[in-house]
């Protein structure tokens, strides 16, 4: 899951928000973005903090506010990266405490900013516990009807997979029974900021292909908010037995090295998937 997670944050990236000279979606390559300082191939915060969820649960640790926005801190200090919201970064490079955390972040927004870390969450064995866990790490920075019922979808999608609790067909349906919108209704146009227009964004396009380089490809000829949108999308479709795992190799070979890049990232999802299968945080 993170991989995949990561390298649709790396390619989408490119093409966020671009309307103008952009190159050809065809997964030959990961594009550096015409404005953004990353690197192509490069992840932004939404892996980052897909990162620091999937890490509180291998450790097993509460999902309290404080442990969360510890966590939170510690993952971005001791890997500062880019592709944060301005003001967001900001804070996190300006603090280094809890407390400080809590004087500086005002939780109001409704935006992608917690649905898009959401996604390790759904490996949790019980429905109740995912739908709490994703709500007590939205309120944090998104404490909006908008933001946790986000957050709580993206998690669900993944924890519906992961839990063979039915077919692809039926994700958009099960994440409306489960919420509080209408998930299943098709997405059409451009992806802005709201983390609602990701989840029906990545339920359209799981919905209507059979493997992920098609998923990937389609989610980001949406445009808008690329990076996130394929981010959530690849969360999810890459946990179902229905998807082709066949996104280009070179895609895997090209995403980022480093301390925190694909080894790092493949380890961490095994110890993931691993807690999944002892029944972790259960």
């Amino acid at each position: 899951m993170l991989v995949e997670i990561a390298i649709g944050d790396a390619y989408g990236s490119g093409f966020e928000y671009a309307d103008s000279n952009l190159p050809k979606n065809d997964l030959s390559k990961y594009v550096k973005h015409p404005t953004h300082k990353l690197k192509a191939g490069q992840y932004t915060d939404d892996t980052q903090m897909s990162i620091a969820v999937a890490e509180l649960l291998v450790d097993e640790a509460p999902f309290d506010e404080d442990v969360v926005i510890a966590k939170f801190i510690d993952v971005f200090k001791r890997d500062p990266r880019d592709g944060y919201s301005r003001g967001f970064q900001a804070i996190l490079e300006r603090i280094s405490t809890v407390s400080g955390f809590k004087q500086e972040v005002v939780p109001d927004s409704d935006k992608s900013g917690a649905a898009m870390r959401a996604g390790p969450i759904g490996t949790l064995p019980d429905a109740f516990k995912v739908i709490v866990a994703a709500r007590q790490q939205a309120k944090i920075t998104h404490n909006t009807i908008d933001g946790i019922a986000a957050a709580q979808a993206v998690a669900l999608m993944t924890h519906y997979f992961l839990y063979d609790k039915g077919p692809k067909a039926g994700i958009g349906q099960y994440l409306t029974l489960a919420g509080t919108r209408n998930w299943d209704e098709p997405w059409t146009g451009k992806v802005k900021a709201q983390g609602w227009m990701d989840v029906r964004a990545a339920v359209t396009c799981i919905k209507a292909t059979d493997n992920l380089a098609d998923c990937l490809k389609m989610v980001v000829d949406f445009g808008g908010d690329t990076d996130t949108a394929a981010a959530i999308t690849m969360a999810a479709a890459s946990c179902s037995r229905e998807m082709k795992k066949n996104l280009p190799q070179h895609l895997y070979d090209t995403l980022e090295k480093g301390k925190y890049g694909l080894r790092f990232l493949r380890e961490l999802d095994e110890k993931l998937m691993a807690k999944m299968k002892q029944g972790g945080n259960s």
